[in-house]
C-alpha cells in the first residue's frame, strides 16, 4: 500500500491490484482505474471515501433508427451494438473515436451522423490517421509511441519494455532508455 498520494500516482497499478489494494481496507471496489485510485487517495489522505455512482437512466423502450436523434441516455449496449451491425456491418466494432462522438453528440444529431462518422473513422484508420488515445490507457500509447520509435523491433520486445517501465515509478511513457530491458 502507497503511503502518499504522490507515491500512488507515481506508480503503474493494474485494476486488479487496486481492487485487492481496496479490499484490504475496505474502499469500494466497482469502477474504472480512476475511480479506485481516488478511493485509495482519499484513504491516504485520511478524507472520507465516498463511492463515486454513475447515474445511467435505462429506456428499455427505446430503438435506435436511423432518422432519430441520438437518444440522450444513450450507452453502448447490447440494443446500439445490435442496431449497428444491422445498418453499418456484422463487423462492426465500438472504437474509441466513435464511442467518444456518440457520447458528444447525443440528443444532438441523428444516428445517420453516427453512421456516416463510424464509417469516415475507418476511413481514416486505413489511411493511417492516428486518434488521440486517452490517458487511462497508457499500455496503449506506450506502445504507439514504442513503435514509432522502433519500426523495426517486434511485439515482443515492445512488452518486455513495457513490463519493466510500469514496474518503475515516475512516469510511464516510453523513453529510448527503456530498451535496457532487451539486454536481460
Amino acid at each position: 500500500m502507497p503511503k502518499t498520494k504522490k507515491e500512488l500516482y507515481n506508480i503503474y497499478y493494474l485494476k486488479e491490484e487496486l481492487v485487492k489494494i481496496c479490499k484490504e481496507h475496505n474502499l469500494p471496489t466497482s469502477g474504472y482505474k480512476e475511480d479506485l485510485l481516488q478511493y485509495i487517495s482519499d484513504f491516504i489522505e485520511n478524507k472520507p471515501v465516498n463511492k463515486i455512482t454513475k447515474k445511467k437512466k435505462s429506456n428499455n423502450n427505446f430503438e435506435p433508427a436511423i432518422e432519430k436523434i441520438i437518444d440522450e441516455n444513450y450507452s453502448n449496449s447490447e440494443i446500439h451494438r445490435t442496431f449497428f451491425k444491422k445498418v453499418i456491418s456484422e463487423k462492426f466494432k465500438y472504437n474509441v473515436p466513435f464511442c467518444k462522438w456518440m457520447y458528444e453528440n447525443k440528443g444532438v444529431k441523428t444516428y445517420q451522423d453516427a453512421i456516416n462518422t463510424y464509417n469516415k473513422i475507418l476511413l481514416d484508420k486505413k489511411s493511417g490517421k492516428k486518434f488521440e488515445i486517452g490517458k487511462q490507457f497508457k499500455y496503449n500509447q506506450y506502445t504507439r509511441d514504442f513503435f514509432n520509435n522502433n519500426p523495426k523491433l517486434s511485439m515482443t520486445d515492445c512488452i518486455k519494455c513495457w513490463n519493466y517501465k510500469k514496474k518503475q515509478t515516475g512516469n510511464h511513457k516510453y523513453e529510448k532508455t527503456d530498451l535496457i530491458a532487451l539486454e536481460k
